[in-house]
This record gives structure tokens, C-alpha cells and sequence, in this order.
């Protein structure tokens, strides 16, 4: 799988873009972009590559995850997938969180609401669906054969915050012990922050250490 990476918005998220190399296939993983500027580049890289870009995915529905997916769908008609414990936060409910943080998003509802185990096929290759709530209640990862894109559920030495409205201290220990019995190898794209790997934050990350 090729993976492209961009720094967005005014918190620096981590966007993806994941393309089957055989097919070019491709979709983009929470575009928290404020300005047309910053999607002209992953525009211009989509494009220049050929790419057909299937899906928007959210990992989860906080506004630096999410502002873009209007301009990025109305750019590529594909359709929104987000965790339906998430999905409200695509409406009315989600702009009021996103303008307390100064947040203006451009999220048009979900088109797709995904599940613990679904698998997001990307022409040859598959991302699966592992639900991991804790920083909110709709979190989720995605995992291929060689990596997971992790949200804002585990960072490079650290995790995401749990004292948002829907975040749960318990949840996020349950998580964690998923993704620590995930395989080693597996290389960690979050959604902040620089790439690591499993078994780096198993050996490092405090808060996975012994789990």
C-alpha cells in the first residue's frame, strides 16, 4: 500500500492518503484541512498520480479530523465513512464542538456508518475496521497488512485526551490493549504526530508498556 502523509489545519493533523499501487485505487483518511490551499496539495497529488479516490474516511468526528470532507467530497463525489458512535458529530452537534475550538467545518453527514470488524477494500488491499473508543465514543483504527492508522487514539508516546464530552478513561485502557496485541511490525500512522511502530510504543509509550 502507498501511503502519502500531509500536515493539516491549525492543530497539524495528520492526513493520509492509502492507494493499492496495482489499481490506484485511494482513499483519503481525515482531512482536517482549513484552507483550499492546503487541499490543492493533496489535490494536486491525487491527480498527478492517477489516483482513484474511493472514500473519505474519518477516524473520528472531532473537527480537526473532519473540516475538509466537504471539500474534499464535493471535489471527488465519494462518500463520507465514519464509526456511527461518531456520526452526530457530522451535524449541528458537531459544528457547536467545532466552534468552541474555533473550528469552522464544511462535514456533510455520513454516507456510511462502519463497524467493528468491516473491511474497507482499496482495489487489492483492505483496511479492517477495529473500534476503539476512549478519546470518543465513535474512535476507530485501521489495519492492513503492514500498518494501522491509529487517530487520535495512540501517538508516538502518548495517547489522545480523554476529558472530552463522549471520552472515557476506561474505554481508552480497553483500546490500548487491543492495539498492544496487535503485531509489532505493524507501522503506526497517527493522527498526530511522527510514524512509529507497535512494538516501539509497546517498549516506550508509558501508557501501553505492560499491557
Amino acid at each position: 500500500m502507498r501511503i502519502e502523509m500531509f500536515m493539516v489545519g491549525k492543530l497539524l493533523t495528520n492526513c493520509y492518503v492509502a492507494a493499492c499501487s496495482k489499481t490506484k485505487e485511494a482513499i483519503i483518511i481525515d482531512p482536517g484541512l482549513d484552507t483550499i490551499q492546503e487541499a490543492q496539495q493533496i489535490l494536486n497529488f491525487i491527480n498527478g498520480n492517477s489516483l482513484k479516490l474511493k472514500f473519505i474516511v474519518n477516524t473520528h468526528g472531532h473537527p480537526d479530523h473532519t473540516c475538509g470532507n466537504g471539500i474534499i467530497k464535493e471535489k471527488f463525489s465519494v462518500p463520507v465513512l465514519i464509526h456511527g458512535g461518531d456520526a452526530e458529530m457530522l451535524g449541528e452537534s458537531g459544528r457547536r464542538f467545532a466552534r468552541a475550538f474555533g473550528f469552522e467545518i464544511n462535514a456533510p453527514p455520513a454516507d456510511r456508518l462502519l463497524h467493528d470488524g468491516d473491511l474497507i477494500e482499496i482495489g487489492e488491499k483492505s483496511l479492517r475496521v477495529m473500534h476503539t473508543p476512549g478519546h470518543s465514543l465513535g474512535s476507530i483504527c485501521l489495519i492492513g497488512e503492514k500498518e494501522v492508522f491509529t487517530g487520535d487514539t495512540l501517538f508516538a508516546g502518548s495517547i489522545g485526551r480523554v476529558d472530552f464530552l463522549g471520552s472515557s478513561r476506561k474505554d481508552m485502557r480497553g483500546s490500548l490493549r487491543k492495539i498492544a496485541a496487535l503485531p509489532d511490525f505493524l507501522i503506526v500512522y497517527p493522527g498526530h504526530g511522527p510514524v512509529t511502530t507497535i512494538k516501539e510504543e509497546k517498549q516506550a509509550n508509558p501508557f501501553l508498556c505492560g499491557l
